[in-house]
């Protein structure tokens, strides 16, 4: 049987360093802190540009007709998940034939250079046509490097986690990606109440992207002192193998996928839009109403996590999805109200829906991937199925209800996709909750 990489974890006074199957309260810490803090920076970057869609929009893709603004804004804002897969193929590659901490490094590079350099990118009405170009461009390097940082976080988190507790650990991978949207939110919010709607437009929306080079820094000098290295039975060629010895794995985890990524961005991303452009709030309120969900979410997937490890993945997935599918609708219908409180109540339910499936399929990507391609086969698997459908939802969505005039549409979506990851959990995926980490 392979067994997980070494950990090794560069001397600090005080601080002794043991295997990682029974590590020490401070070693395991510093393992929590290394493996979240690259989200918590990577999707900080990545969720500002998703909160300030409408300005970009304006500054960037400006159209006589608002929505057609904010749909080609968030066109940018899917090509950086279209190429996820290819980022996740190129850094899975790196993380299984040379180690973990290198992916993880390097991807913590590719995304802080292209956020500093959007916060200081001359707009449309200075530099033309090239000004959405290069968001996109930007937005492009930016999607290889998300491919490759989230799943090498999990997996490294995942494998060097105590024993009964996998999912409580590798939780903290989606929880500092969640605390990195959450920064973005509040500090979109802060610059958003805070500023003038001509003062954001003129240059108030530079300062987000300019604050997330400070995260940047940290996640790397922190993630210097951990050494993760590929495990000794990793295979040769992982992405030949990823598509052929190993490809039913790998369309189990992508449509395991498919609700927890659609979900996520309905409910985190598009729900701030959707509040301005349909419910016709201010940004500031939109950003509250937002932040607080996320800081509901913070909380819930910690218990959701600690449950998991004690009765498996497969009966929190079944409820989380079972929400999706036959409650999306009701959910946004409560959306799609004047009264903060029950928008805040379709928030709580997607919410929810979110923590319940996290607290299961965090784990459950890392066991059902065979470990000698775990880090290329995971990354393709869940980038291609986040890349594709759940970072195209604020498009879809915007398009739905551009297409049908109904406020209720972007439900079908959510839907349908819920109703897939139902399906493959309850046929598909065995429990593998008790079972040891290959």
């Amino acid at each position: 049987m392979c067994s997980a990489p070494a950990l090794d974890v560069e001397p600090t006074a005080g601080i002794p360093t043991e295997p990682a199957d029974a590590p020490p309260e401070t070693s395991q810490r510093r393992v929590i802190l290394a493996g979240l803090i690259g989200n918590v920076m990577e999707w900080y970057d990545f969720a500002v540009y998703g909160y300030l869609a409408t300005v970009i929009g304006r500054l960037f893709f400006p159209d006589g007709n608002p929505a057609v603004s904010v749909i080609a804004a968030f066109g940018a804002f899917a090509a950086g998940f279209l190429v996820r897969p290819l980022g996740g193929l190129v850094f899975g590659r790196i993380g299984d034939l040379i180690g973990r901490r290198h992916a993880l490094t390097l991807s913590v590079l590719a995304m802080a250079v292209p956020t500093v350099i959007m916060g200081l990118l001359p707009t449309y009405a200075t530099i033309g046509m090239a000004a959405p170009i290069l968001i996109v461009l930007l937005r492009i390097v930016q999607g290889l490097s998300v491919g490759g940082e989230y799943t090498s976080s999990l997996i490294f988190l995942a494998e060097h986690s105590r024993k009964n507790r996998r999912s409580q650990t590798a939780v903290w991978g989606m929880w500092g990606a969640t605390a990195g949207c959450l920064l973005g939110s509040g500090v979109a919010a802060l610059v958003s109440n805070l500023l003038s709607d001509s003062q954001l437009i003129a240059w108030g929306w530079r300062i987000p992207f300019l604050v997330g080079a400070l995260v940047a820094i940290t996640g790397f000098l922190l993630r210097r002192g951990i050494h993760a290295e590929a495990p000794a039975c990793a295979s040769k060629r992982p992405v030949r193998d990823t598509f052929g010895k190993h490809r039913l794995s790998v369309l189990k985890v992508a449509l395991l996928n498919l609700s927890n990524g659609v979900s996520y961005y309905t409910a985190f991303v598009y729900s701030v839009t959707y509040m301005k452009s349909v419910d016709k709030f201010s940004e500031g309120v939109a950003l509250n109403l937002n932040t607080v969900s996320m800081v509901v979410l913070l909380a819930v997937l910690p218990i959701t996590a600690w449950i998991s490890d004690r009765i498996g993945r497969r009966p929190l997935m079944i409820a989380g999805n079972l929400i999706l599918t036959f409650g999306a609708i009701g959910l946004f219908h409560l959306m799609h109200s004047s009264d903060r409180m029950t928008i805040f109540l379709g928030e709580i339910g997607f919410v929810l829906a979110v923590g319940l499936i996290a607290g299961g399929v965090v784990a459950a990507n890392v066991e059902l991937m065979p470990a000698t391609i775990r880090c290329t086969g995971l990354a393709f698997a869940y980038n291609a199925s986040i890349g594709l459908f759940g970072g195209t939802t604020p498009l879809i969505a915007a398009l739905l209800i551009s297409m049908t005039d109904n406020p209720i549409s972007p439900a079908w979506w959510v839907t349908g996709t819920g109703a897939i990851s139902l399906v493959t959990v309850l046929f598909f995926v065995r429990e593998t909750g008790h079972e040891p980490l290959s």
